[in-house]
């Protein structure tokens, strides 16, 4: 069944360091080349697998595209996403490479067992950051010739919904100062988006005030008349913590979404 755990690690094949942007983009730009790249886990056996395009953390200033192991508890073809980080550059440079690399995805994943229509946007802080301007923003996905209603779900983990406080480093406003713009997910209301399933930690542990945008954004979607909305805070988990117990919560909605009779 669905929660029969993957037995170990070596279920998996992995493939390393695949460029998602094209040859041209890459040899002129040194930093694309090294930086935009993204692994591939592959279940051993199986074929047109449910696929997991992960964004990982680390403030769009940091962080390394090595998943979390509980991601490969359940058998899911799994897409960990490396992109540029500030200040190398500023935005949109790492939301632009979020777009290309999920483009990348539905373009070539059936190559690898993976299900074209089964492709489901997550990550933790930042990168469930960049899965929401993905999903909320269709202009991103658009310019790579992708129709985001093609995201089949977009599960983000304490993603910041507000502009993001690096990019609002770059332009010197502190980080307790909120902003909306059109680098905010929360610009974007609307009644039509792909199904969303925020999930955050717990409101008195989370970062800067992190739930409490995340429960003001789901409430403006809802007024807006969106039905494809929910938002679930993971009680007694920080910031960092609240990966892991989001992870299983995540496999758990994507089993709802999937067994839909």
């Amino acid at each position: 069944s669905f929660f029969a755990k993957a037995q170990t690690n070596s279920n998996y094949e992995v493939l390393k360091n695949i460029p998602y942007y094209p040859e041209s983009t890459r040899s002129s730009d040194n930093y694309i080349k090294e930086q935009c790249v993204l692994d591939i886990y592959k279940p051993i056996g199986k074929t047109n697998a449910p696929v997991i395009v992960w964004f990982h953390g680390g403030g769009l200033t940091g962080g390394t595209k090595n998943i979390p192991k509980a991601l490969l508890d359940y058998g899911y073809l799994i897409v960990s996403v490396e992109y540029r980080l500030s200040p190398k550059v500023k935005a949109p440079a790492y939301i632009e490479d979020a777009a290309a690399s999920t483009a990348w995805v539905f373009q070539n994943i059936a190559t690898y067992e993976g299900n074209a229509k089964q492709i489901f946007l997550s990550g933790h802080s930042a990168g469930g950051y960049l899965a929401m301007m993905l999903t909320m923003d269709e202009s991103w996905l658009l310019k790579q010739n992708i129709a985001n209603d093609r995201i089949k779900a977009c599960i983000p983990l304490s993603p910041q919904v507000i502009t993001h406080f690096t990019i609002r480093a770059e332009n010197n406003i502190i980080n307790t100062q909120p902003v909306i713009d059109k680098y905010a997910p929360m610009n974007f209301i609307k009644a039509n988006t792909p199904v969303i399933i925020d999930i955050t930690g717990d409101r008195e542990l989370e970062l800067l005030g992190r739930y409490e945008e995340n429960a003001y954004f789901v409430r403006m979607m809802k007024l807006a008349g969106n039905k494809n909305i929910s938002l679930y805070e993971l009680q007694g988990f920080s910031h960092g913590s609240m990966n892991l117990p989001g992870i299983h919560l995540m496999y758990q909605e994507i089993d709802k979404i999937l067994n839909k009779k």
